[in-house]
């Protein structure tokens, strides 16, 4: 096939060999190179835990910050869901935040295609699963870099298994990906998407491309964001040092001939290289934009859920001091606030020893070396820290794309190897600059002992392996120096990291007898959609009715209804995290409101007095406007309730004798008492809010409450008979049947009631009723109920469904039209089938 005949998007016919020689080369070695880069990822991890006595290999847990709160609780939901255990479905959670939107949370933390391994774990070893899981992926990443690795040029096999290893066990993996667990899904989207951007180059896998960016966006649009990025950068690079050495080629063939006539020539040469580099880009955006749609109908209900959330702590972006970024690069240092960019030592030197390789073009090696500085700076400047974190700093670690920096770092490591093993003096040269970013560390406080000195150790055994001869014993000693200081300077850096986090970070009770206890006396006290059962307090975590079951208001997430969290707040709630991490409610009010009739306390499950059985679930309002709330969350619950049920304390701030005193200090913190009974508060914001609460029955005239100072504190006292005639008021006029879906409910209504229905729900978007507009009444779900109404049904759809299902759909006709076309152009280019005769 000629030159002018040849297809835009295949090779070129220089290629060809070196491709059937990568092939070859993948298939013989490539097996025993993934597989010995996932066994010392895994021997790393383990054996880090194992030293750090850490679960599951002793008896400190790993139950901290997220992974308690909400990675653990969402896996469980999903094992729910996957068994047909599940209050809803994937669309509609009903046991988190008395209702609220699954898809979003889904999309969050549990998208992955590694996450329904936790049904094939008893329910009881979640937190086994998790850690498998996590594990699991943190091999994953290592095989995928190292195949990338070997696709990208020659080297040693078991070289690209230690450098591949050396990025799965990166800092950002060990530090924050593991009690992150839905980030390791980016690690493992990075390399991807760098092959699929050698894909682009090279015109092949015109189908695969997309789809791996689709799965990739689905398992964790946020770090597969960021990898998305970091392999934009990778294909920028590749496509400019091919450049180069295209141009390189042209001036050679120009300046063959005397005769002056190679000048037009190199022209269009250079111009069809800076054409192919456009249409390589474009190939790549259109790739990239199809799999993106594909992903749509997870990704646009994320997207809005986020909209519709609680909103965050909004801070600035504050940079690390360099002394303490040079730090983070060497092993056994952990921060909360600066990059984990630790990538082993073998890495750092041939990264730096690639700057002193005269044999590799000057061209290449600085691009390289450059994109390693420009990630690296990209990370400490605030425009481009807004970038690469989707323009909002987030709440918490401000350096989530480490993993990029470390992905870069190992490519351009394994870079040099397309060129042969570095010589002495680059080796020399190398040691000298890591040397020397060792010692402009050492006034970071983040710097340990443990750090330089296995730093220097591992610079010691790499240059040795790397000076000694490739074959027979030697070469066998090169590769147990090399696999040595990659796993053991990641273990130690993984067991330092799970003792510092225990020190520094919550931490919260890991899953045991007394939880398992627990969550089978909910189950046994199970009467949904009858009546809920609130798993109570003292909380497990931030998710508890995920995680124990049954179905109450306790709910944290990054989608927390900012409804959800206000309506709660109105009533009485509590929260911590800044009003996304709500707890559960001990109030016989809101119990009644919102249909509880069983809840854990003091140790057992305590139900509800038969004489005074939980409403249904939807309730019938007289006619009238729907309530205003104030300051007093007591005047609220009344307001919501349409009777007033609540006594104000007399003289002294003491209750009638035989009402039950609850205590609103929203922002104190300390001890409240009312005689020999005491509860200790937890407030003050913006962080928390301490939920109103019970100080027991007033026994004695004139005692009063003592109440820690801090803030407004207001006193109330319930008359349980009043509560009881307006809760029998509230059951008249109650629906008769109700049948609940994981996509919404239907109530059957007495005959004859007019007014507002109201679903014991809160309002959140996405939600549709029939015959009549889904409204709010005290921000909770409502229908007007007209003359003649029997039944109100309402129906709910996340926002951005249907327009991410549209897109989805749209990025199909594209990758069909796409591939239809490629296909047409390929025909074209062969021409007719010559006829045999």
């Amino acid at each position: 096939m000629s030159n002018a005949t040849r297809t835009r998007g295949s090779a070129p016919p220089a290629l060809a060999p070196a491709a059937a020689a990568r092939a070859a080369r993948l298939t013989a070695e490539g097996p025993r190179s993934l597989l010995l880069a996932a066994l010392l990822t895994v021997l790393a991890v383990c054996g880090g835990d194992a030293a750090a006595r850490v679960f599951p290999f002793g008896p400190r847990h790993r139950a901290v910050n997220d992974l308690a709160n909400q990675f653990v609780p969402f896996h469980a939901h999903l094992w729910d869901l996957l068994r047909g255990r599940a209050d809803g479905g994937l669309l509609l959670d009903w046991q988190a935040g008395w209702g609220t939107s699954f898809l979003p949370d889904y999309g969050t933390y549990v998208s992955s295609p590694f996450a329904p391994l936790v049904a094939l774990f008893p329910r009881g070893d979640i937190e086994y699963a998790v850690y498998g899981i996590t594990v699991l992926k943190t091999a994953v990443a290592a095989a995928a870099m190292t195949y990338l690795l070997r696709r990208l040029g020659p080297g040693t096999w078991w070289w690209a298994s230690a450098l591949g290893a050396s990025y799965a066990l990166c800092g950002w993996s060990l530090a924050e990906g593991t009690y992150n667990p839905m980030w390791l899904d980016g690690l493992i989207a990075f390399p991807l998407l760098c092959l699929v951007g050698e894909w682009v180059r090279e015109g092949r896998r015109p189908l695969l491309g997309p789809l791996v960016v689709a799965v990739c966006w689905v398992a964790n649009f946020y770090t597969a964001y960021m990898a998305t990025i970091g392999a934009a950068l990778v294909l920028l690079v590749r496509l400019l040092t091919a450049r180069a050495g295209t141009a390189d080629a042209a001036g050679d063939a120009a300046a063959g001939p005397a005769s002056g006539t190679g000048a037009g020539p190199a022209r269009d040469s250079a111009t069809g290289a800076r054409l192919a580099v456009v249409r390589t880009l474009l190939r790549a955006g259109l790739t990239t934009g199809i799999g993106v749609a594909l992903a749509a109908p997870v990704l646009l209900p994320v997207f809005l859920g986020s909209r519709h959330a609680h909103p965050g702590l909004v801070r600035e972006f504050d940079p690390a001091p360099a002394t303490d970024v040079l730090a983070r690069l060497l092993p056994v240092t952990y921060s909360f606030s600066t990059p984990a960019a630790f990538v082993s030592t073998a890495v750092l030197l041939l990264v730096a020893a690639l700057l002193f390789r005269r044999e590799i073009p000057g061209r290449e090696r600085w691009l390289w070396a450059g994109l390693c500085a420009a990630v690296l700076a990209s990370m400490q400047w605030g425009p481009t820290h807004l970038l690469w974190h989707a323009f909002a700093t987030p709440n918490g670690s401000p350096y989530r794309q480490t993993f990029v920096l470390s992905g870069v770092l190992v490519l351009t490591a394994w870079t040099g190897f397309a060129h042969g093993r570095p010589d002495r003096r680059a080796l020399l040269g190398g040691a000298a600059v890591v040397a020397a970013l060792s010692l402009g560390s050492l006034p970071s406080s983040f710097l340990t002992p443990w750090a330089l000195l296995l730093t220097a150790a591992g610079l010691a055994a790499v240059a040795a392996a790397l000076l000694l001869p490739r074959r027979g014993r030697y070469g066998v000693l090169a590769a147990l120096l090399v696999v040595g200081t990659v796993v053991g300077q990641a273990a130690a850096t993984t067991a330092y990291a799970d003792r510092e986090r225990l020190v520094r970070l919550d931490d919260y009770p890991p899953w045991g007898t007394g939880q398992q206890r627990r969550a089978d006396a909910l189950a046994e006290a199970d009467g949904w959609p009858a009546y809920r059962t609130d798993p109570g307090l003292p909380r497990v975590a931030g998710n508890d009715p995920l995680l124990l079951g049954g179905q109450g208001a306790a709910y944290y997430s990054s989608h927390t209804p900012a409804v959800l969290t206000g309506t709660l707040t109105a009533l009485g709630g509590g929260w911590t995290s800044r009003g996304r991490n709500l707890l559960s409610l001990d109030n016989p009010v809101t119990d009644a409101l919102f249909g509880v009739g069983a809840r854990w306390r003091d140790g057992t499950v305590v139900r509800a007095e038969p004489s005074a059985p939980p409403l249904p679930l939807v309730t019938v309002r007289p006619p009238g406007p729907a309530p205003a709330y104030g300051r007093s969350p007591f005047r609220n619950q009344e307001l919501l309730l349409g009777a007033r049920v609540y006594e104000a304390p007399g003289a002294g701030g003491a209750c009638r004798v035989g009402t039950e005193v609850f205590l609103w200090a929203p922002d104190a913190t300390g001890p409240a008492r009312l005689g020999g009974y005491e509860t200790r508060l937890l407030g003050g914001r913006p962080k928390r809010l301490a939920a109103l609460t019970s100080l027991g029955v007033q026994q004695r005239e004139g005692t009063a409450p003592r109440v820690p100072p801090g803030g407004r504190a207001e006193i109330a006292c319930l008359d349980h008979d009043r509560l009881r005639a307006a809760v029998a008021g509230l059951r008249a006029r109650a629906a008769t049947r109700i049948d609940v879906r994981d996509d919404g409910l239907t109530a059957t209504l007495p005959p004859g009631v007019t007014g507002t229905a109201v679903v014991a729900a809160p309002r959140i978007a996405g939600w549709r009723c029939e015959g009549g507009k889904a409204g709010a009444y005290g921000g909770l779900l409502a229908v007007d109920v007209r003359p003649g109404t029997t039944t109100v049904s309402c129906r709910f759809r996340p926002p951005g469904l249907r327009s991410g299902q549209a897109a989805g759909a749209a990025g199909v006709l594209l990758l069909t039209a796409s591939l239809w076309l490629g296909a047409r152009g390929r025909r074209k280019a062969e021409g007719p089938v010559p006829l045999s005769r």
